[in-house]
């Protein structure tokens, strides 16, 4: 009995095209970022050198505390802002003048590190942040005295995943940069060498 030949092909093993492309900004902080930054202050150890150490997207909900489906749209919309789940904050103590309760569901946030953070500041400063009307760059006076950087968001469309037909109200949301820069100015450097628009 003749033995079957075997007909199958190897699979060519799995690549993703646009993995150097995903990763650009990751590659430039290496490569250009950080001797410029070598160069700029003089760092004798490269440890030394400020990076971005994780980005963290908070969104206020209290207009839709009592509604859990306006609630749950809202959260899915900064999920898919992110590329990462939102954790839905609770209020610490009751406030009767905003007739909030203790536990009560007033907000959401979510935690970007590693790739997933390079991702997203990719994205806010090369295809969001000019995507707003009339933009003349981001202000460089939100610094927090010890390198950290809080960006406001006023509408969520300017993010190329939202669809503007499928929103059901405009929201907005902060953006908070936490670096391991130890004063504003070096913070400043490393982030308008990573692409951030600040107004001249």
């Amino acid at each position: 009995m003749a033995e079957k030949k075997n007909t199958q092909v190897a699979k060519a093993p799995a690549t993703d095209i646009n993995v150097a492309e995903r990763y650009r900004l990751k590659t430039m902080y290496k490569n250009e970022v950080v001797p410029a930054l070598i160069k700029r202050f003089g760092y004798t150890n490269v440890n030394q050198v400020p990076k971005i150490d994780k980005i963290v997207l908070n969104m206020g909900l209290g207009d839709v505390k009592e509604n859990t489906k306006s609630l749950q749209l809202a959260v899915e919309e900064l999920k898919v802002i992110a590329g990462q789940k939102p954790v839905i904050t609770k209020a610490k103590k009751s406030v009767a003048n905003f007739k909030v309760r203790e536990n009560q569901d007033v907000g959401a946030k979510v935690t970007l590190r590693g790739n997933q953070m390079y991702d997203f500041f990719d994205k806010l400063v090369s295809i969001a942040l000019p995507r707003v009307r009339d933009f003349r760059g981001v202000s460089t006076k939100s610094f927090d005295g010890r390198g950290n950087y809080a960006l406001g968001i006023k509408e969520q469309l300017i993010f190329p995943e939202i669809e503007f037909d499928k929103i059901e109200k405009i929201r907005g949301f902060d953006v908070c940069i936490v670096t391991t820069a130890v004063n504003d100015e070096e913070a400043r450097e490393l982030l308008r060498l990573m692409g951030m628009p600040f107004a001249k």
